[in-house]
């Protein structure tokens, strides 16, 4: 594991499910973590269990993101890695009956809580000279046959958002954009078969873990999923990932 002892990081989300196990997984390595969500009762196990920073709002509020960066900077120390994992989803029969201002809370929450949490840690960061971005993204954003249009449209959205401000960001700033997996959580709980190809809960954590430690920098812009993308197995294939422009959402086009 790798020794991140005195750096901070920003978790949101981080009240429950894979945001929860996160902050678990960067304390242990010795990370000062701030954990947000909505729900106070969770965010403040959360930052009891790895004695951390409780910060309660929505992050889709700019003035909730504006002081839960300044009371984590306040309370302990500059933000060195932000995790931007908040998000939500809607159930969703038939787009065109869903309610208007539920299905656009998916963006506010998913899109815009994403540049917002980054607008706030970027400019710290690059007076610094150090930081990084990872940004909870979703396999829902590319692969077929979906029919839900919230989740998985927001969820590209955000995934497209992190690879351009890669680019923008190039040699300053490393961002990531990373996949989970289908993994058990109250927001999947029940809405997919037992049998279905669950992502065990450790990946994703173990992922984020080793993108704070800088061993994939090189990697910047690029989408990593938590099982098909482990660290070793990664580290091997980073060459090719980039001369092969992989790991990237891209139109096929049929040659002409």
């Amino acid at each position: 594991m790798p020794d991140l002892s005195g750096r901070v990081a920003l978790v949101t989300g981080g009240g429950r499910g894979i945001g929860r196990s996160i902050a678990v997984e960067l304390a242990d390595a010795g990370m000062q973590v701030a954990v947000t969500g909505r729900t106070a009762e969770q965010v403040e196990e959360v930052a009891r269990a790895v004695d951390g920073l409780a910060l309660v709002g929505d992050v889709s509020q700019r003035s909730d993101v504006t002081r839960w960066v300044e009371e984590t900077e306040r309370e302990l120390g500059p933000v060195g890695l932000l995790v931007a994992n908040a998000g939500i989803g809607v159930r969703e029969e038939a787009a065109w009956e869903v309610d208007v201002d539920e299905w656009w809370r998916v963006f506010e929450t998913n899109v815009l809580g994403v540049h917002l949490c980054c607008r706030a840690v970027i400019p710290g960061m690059l007076e610094r000279g150090d930081g990084r971005i990872v940004i909870t993204g979703s396999g829902a954003s590319y692969l077929p046959g979906a029919t839900a249009t919230a989740y998985t449209s927001s969820k590209a959205a955000a995934c497209r958002y992190g690879e351009t401000l890669a680019n923008a960001l190039a040699g300053r700033i490393p961002v990531f954009v990373i996949s989970p997996g289908l993994v058990r959580t109250a927001m999947t709980e029940g809405r997919f078969p037992d049998e279905a190809p669950w992502t065990p809960p450790e990946l994703a954590p173990r992922l984020v873990l080793e993108l704070a430690s800088g061993r994939f920098d090189a990697l910047s812009g690029r989408y990593l999923h938590a099982e098909h993308d482990p660290p070793d197995e990664l580290e091997a294939r980073s060459d090719r990932i980039l001369a092969e422009d992989l790991n990237a959402i891209r139109l096929r086009r049929e040659p002409t």
